[in-house]
């Protein structure tokens, strides 16, 4: 349920509507905008007396909501959230562009890379300290050593850092070291990491799991917002599909889709969607032009000795021209970069 207060309501009108729906057994959400207030019910409204809400003072109108998802719904949070993060605002019209290799390889690659992604414009460095692979041969990351030279490239290049967390057992860490917590699609769905990261402060980002609907994506934010934190940012990566000329088939209109159910913040992630380097730049442009708030692209300065997704990476020469590229589109879809 949610109860739309009118422009003219007042304080103990407000406080009177909560009264009454925290009788009928829920927990209120209170989401304030500059036209309106919002009153959100968390749990089962059914007790709650909506025609004795409706007749209240201050009250424009009540609407029952279906969706399972509460924290993340639009409709009890009309407007998008942002965040600010290391200088820059996740969900407002600056374009966000986190990029950076698959995986931290050594100290002078991560720095390297760092120093060529900043100099063309991107807002955040990513790069894996633990890998979840499909192969257990295939190399994991360098685990603690990773996230040490991620903070030397972020003390060198003063860029936020993004990476990856594979198990509970690394919450208190990353909540100390990283600016942004990443979970990735294989652990989209695990409740046990998504209600830890709950506890935390960080921003955590999501990615859509490889065979999710949007609705499951969803429901695992609202994992994290129920244990009360609220920044979430989305990322769409491409899903399963029986297509396999790409690695996987980029859903851009969940883009659009997760834009009118959700306040959140969306991403896009052509790297792991397409799988080849040379559908980068094409897959980026169409992202922002769907509505995408930020991309996450993967750059590596010799991907062809990459130890990981080599084949999808960029040099730092080709994210360059993406960047110029995007700075002419963004102006013409609302964003600015």
């Amino acid at each position: 349920m949610v109860v739309i207060l009118n422009h003219k309501h007042t304080e103990e009108e407000k406080l009177a509507v909560i009264r009454i729906m925290e009788e009928g057994g829920v927990k209120v959400m209170v989401s304030k905008g500059q036209e309106t207030t919002i009153l959100g019910a968390e749990g089962n409204a059914a007790q709650v007396d909506q025609e004795r809400i409706t007749l209240m003072p201050g009250v424009e109108r009540v609407m029952r909501v279906s969706e399972p998802f509460k924290k993340a719904n639009r409709k009890y949070h009309p407007e998008d959230s942002v965040y600010s993060v290391g200088g820059s605002l996740m969900g407002s019209e600056q374009l966000f562009v986190i990029a950076g290799p698959c995986s931290v390889e050594s100290e002078a690659q991560i720095i390297e890379v760092a120093s060529a992604v900043k100099a063309s414009g991107a807002t955040f460095l990513r790069g894996g300290a633990f890998k979840p692979r499909t192969s257990p041969y295939a190399f994991q990351g360098l685990a603690n050593d990773g996230i040490r030279l991620l903070q030397e490239a972020r003390q060198e290049t003063h860029l936020p850092i993004v990476t990856e967390i594979m198990s509970t057992d690394n919450v208190e860490m990353f909540e100390m070291c990283v600016d942004v917590i990443q979970v990735g699609a294989r652990n989209m769905q695990n409740f046990d990491l998504l209600k830890q990261l709950g506890k935390t402060t960080k921003p955590i980002l999501l990615k859509r799991g490889l065979s999710s609907t949007i609705e499951e994506w969803l429901m695992s934010a609202e994992y994290i917002m129920a244990g009360g934190n609220e920044r979430v940012i989305l990322c769409e990566r491409g899903i399963r599909t029986f297509e396999n000329f790409t690695r996987n088939t980029l859903d851009l209109s969940a883009v659009l889709a997760v834009k009118k159910l959700s306040h959140l913040p969306v991403v896009v992630d052509p790297s792991h969607a397409c799988g080849q380097a040379w559908m980068v730049e094409r897959m980026s442009m169409a992202a922002v032009a769907a509505g995408a708030d930020g991309l996450i692209i993967e750059v590596h300065n010799d991907p062809k000795n990459a130890l990981c997704d080599g084949a999808q990476s960029l040099t730092p020469a080709e994210f360059d021209a993406v960047m110029d590229k995007l700075r002419t589109l963004a102006p013409l879809c609302g964003k600015r970069l």
